[in-house]
């Protein structure tokens, strides 16, 4: 039974790590300490110290110091450090860091935003660098103000953990001006996994630095996790990791039969301390040290299985053929279960990940792991085989999903004319997988394998030759005439980007108003134009989205996204429940029935039975009473139904035939076009009394690729699919 720990020991590893940033007395923000050197921040909390704009893109002066206090450790010796130049990540528009551009105001989330802060003296006695681990969804997490002072904790819940946000609910305390750069610690899992970031209020999301604006307090906050820190920061030295809970006698002893010798064991000791920055114990150097060394930073265990690869090719190679070095690779996995890369693998494979193109990261995850539940939503593909580093081969499979990963791209490049990055791929995957116990000649025959099925991911879900989308996160207020909103894009390379927030209630002319800036300023629509997507909860998937415009007037020919672009409604509550007979009705969309459910068949039990009869429909005609339709669109989407085409006012056998023969016969990727040309139809022969049956034509498409956005304050939370 787990020990309970009280907040002051749950805490204490928080306090001995925790800085104040002050301007001169005053303080204005809060980092961390990652290194006895080494202090870590956001970079607006130091624009914010300096006295200069919060987002201020220029890099500080090494002669401009910033004053620093560690206040649980010595809280009256000042500290000064100073910016180290090769970490400063400044906020930033756009994900790319090349060229940064500050993020404008109120532009939510925005990229960058982390400092790295370098002491002039050690830290104070007392002081310990902070362990780090991943952030995880639906963790409790605590935050201190400026000062530390622990009456300021405050208490939050991670809701959705993306890049490069992850997003809280405060359930206990206030956030007010003053938490950003601060850790957010998991008294759990007993690690610190990000830094608050902003405060997000109803009327927009603030940085809790700026002391001129409001005092508080805020209902939510925002937060860099540590996986999108490391993205960020890839030159950033190991940091520690909480103490490691079993294993460490079996990694004990396996190392006594791989490093048999007092000068091997020193050896790779000196290797292992030089790698993850740390001082070397020289010749008192120990199996016992060697393994603290190992266990006590991120990614240290892989750091130490490739110290003592390297040693034993040079010195006993034999022993890599041996149970000892198998053994070795199991007990690395039972200490440190996510992680099989060293930090330069890591990073290396990252960078040549994006270049990469024409795998979809989500389709990725479903082909590798088929059978997991409950699987994260990747957003690229350094986030996808993150998520199979941390998974084991499956029954009867020798090789680590990982490297199934990472093969299924440099395949799926290869066959998209990428050859260059897919040789890259290729040799990575060559000399990480020997490393990593499997033999060239099983990733070679898996590679042969994936190229001759001519399937390398889950097959509805490649991307290419799909047209970009702008994503509309929509919040209606009852009874529906006012909104509040978040708009994405998703290119065609799949990544998804927030570009706009609202979080005041507006009209529908406004959302038009601001798709059509986000069309013309985000999205690149050639060949093809976009796909306008309104996510939306079951009870306001009546709303008549398709209809809404932007009137024209003298100087503006106005915009009607319903007739000049393809409109859809999609759900924003599936969930891992419905997601099971979602995507068993995806994979079978290219032969899966039209069925129709009409005035016959409304009973819910009805519905029910028609909704199961195989083979399950993926594209269902809804015609009904608009009294009857909230409750049958919901039950669709229980069910895990792909695509629903309705009309708005009106049913009736003769409506019926019309909608059963607009998506008869073509394929399911055809039907938004069709509903958009019949709505043209429509506009052209009656703009005004809307009497032909295409003018109130709702299209639910939840399709293959479905991904709520995922970063979303407040009510927009989304549950994954």
């Amino acid at each position: 039974m787990p020990v309970e720990l009280d907040s002051a020991q749950a805490d204490g590893p928080l306090h001995r790590s925790f800085v104040s940033v002050r301007d001169t007395d005053r303080p204005v923000g809060a980092g961390v300490l990652i290194a006895p050197q080494l202090v870590l921040t956001c970079a607006h909390v130091v624009n914010s110290a300096l006295r200069r704009e919060q987002f201020d893109i220029t890099l500080p002066s090494r002669r401009q110091a910033l004053t620093l206090v560690m206040p649980h450790v010595d809280g009256e010796r000042p500290l000064a450090g100073r910016v180290v130049p090769e970490l400063w990540r400044p906020p930033r528009s756009r994900r790319e860091p090349g060229q940064p551009t500050p993020p404008p105001v109120g532009k939510l989330p925005y990229y960058g935003d982390l400092a790295v802060l370098e002491l002039d003296a050690v830290a104070p006695a007392g002081a310990e660098p902070a362990p780090f681990l991943p952030q995880r969804e639906g963790r409790e997490v605590v935050a201190q103000w400026a000062s530390g002072h622990v009456l300021t904790t405050l208490r939050a819940v991670t809701r959705v953990c993306a890049h490069p946000w992850i997003a809280l609910d405060v359930v206990g305390g206030a956030v007010t001006p003053g938490f950003s750069g601060g850790p957010l610690w998991d008294r759990g899992r007993q690690a610190v996994v990000g830094l608050v970031v902003a405060a997000h209020e109803a009327d927009g999301t603030r940085s809790p630095t700026d002391n001129d604006r409001r005092s508080g307090p805020y209902p939510g906050m925002y937060a860099i996790g540590w996986t999108s820190i490391e993205t960020e920061l890839s030159e950033l030295p190991p940091v520690s990791i909480p103490a490691a809970g079993p294993g460490r006698q079996q990694l004990l002893a396996v190392l006594e039969d791989l490093l048999p010798s007092a000068q091997a064991v020193q050896a790779c000791e000196k290797t292992l301390a030089a790698r993850l920055g740390r001082k070397s114990a020289g010749l008192a150097a120990q199996l016992e040290e060697l393994a603290s060394l190992a266990i006590g930073v991120r990614r240290g265990v892989p750091e130490l299985l490739d110290v003592i690869y390297d040693h034993l090719t040079d010195w006993r190679p034999h022993v890599l053929e041996s149970g000892a070095w198998q053994q070795a690779l199991c007990v690395a996995r039972l200490i440190g279960p996510r992680e099989r890369l060293t930090l330069k693998q890591r990073r290396a494979l990252n960078a040549q990940l994006a270049e990469c193109r024409s795998t979809d990261p989500v389709g990725l995850v479903w082909s590798v792991l088929p059978h997991a539940d409950q699987l994260p939503t990747p957003g690229d593909l350094a986030e996808a085989t993150d998520i199979l580093e941390g998974y084991d081969p499956g029954p009867g499979q020798i090789m680590p999903p990982l490297i199934q990963g990472v093969v299924r791209i440099g395949v799926q490049e290869r066959a998209a004319g990428r050859a260059t990055v897919a040789d890259d791929l290729d040799s990575w995957t060559r000399r990480v997988a020997i490393r990593l116990g499997v033999a060239p000649e099983a990733v070679l025959q898996h590679r042969v394998d994936l190229s001759a099925s001519g399937t390398t991911t889950f097959r509805a879900i490649s991307r290419e030759g799909e047209p970009p989308k702008v994503q509309v996160e929509l919040l209606p207020v009852a009874p529906g005439h006012l909104f509040t909103y978040q708009i994405w894009t998703c290119g065609t390379d799949g990544r998804h980007e927030m570009v706009l927030t609202q979080d005041t209630d507006v009209s529908s002319e406004q959302i038009v108003r601001d798709i059509r800036h986000v069309l013309r300023t985000e999205v690149r629509e050639h060949p093809e134009t976009a796909v306008v997507e309104f996510f939306l909860a079951p009870a306001w998937l009546g709303l008549d989205v398709d209809a809404w415009e932007l009137p024209a007037s003298v100087d503006d020919g106005g915009f009607h996204p319903g007739v000049e672009r393809r409109v859809v409604l999609r759900s924003s509550e599936r969930t891992a429940e419905t997601h099971a007979g979602w995507r068993r009705r995806t994979l079978a969309l290219s032969d899966s029935p039209r069925v129709l459910l009409d005035e016959s068949c409304t009973q819910p039990k009805a519905v029910r039975a028609r909704l199961e009869i195989p083979p399950e429909p993926g594209i269902i005609v809804l015609c009904c009473d608009r009294e009857l339709q909230g409750q049958m669109l919901r039950q669709c989407i229980q069910a895990g139904v792909h695509t629903v085409l309705w009309h708005r006012e009106r049913h009736g056998r003769e409506l019926a035939a019309y909608l059963v023969a607009l998506v008869e016969g073509i394929d399911h990727r055809q039907i938004p076009e069709a509903v958009r040309l019949e709505r043209i139809k429509a506009m052209a022969a009656d703009p005004d009394r809307l009497t032909h049956k295409g003018s109130q034509l709702s299209l639910l498409y939840d399709g293959p690729d479905h991904r709520p956005p995922p970063l979303a304050p407040g009510p927009w939370a989304l549950t994954l699919p």
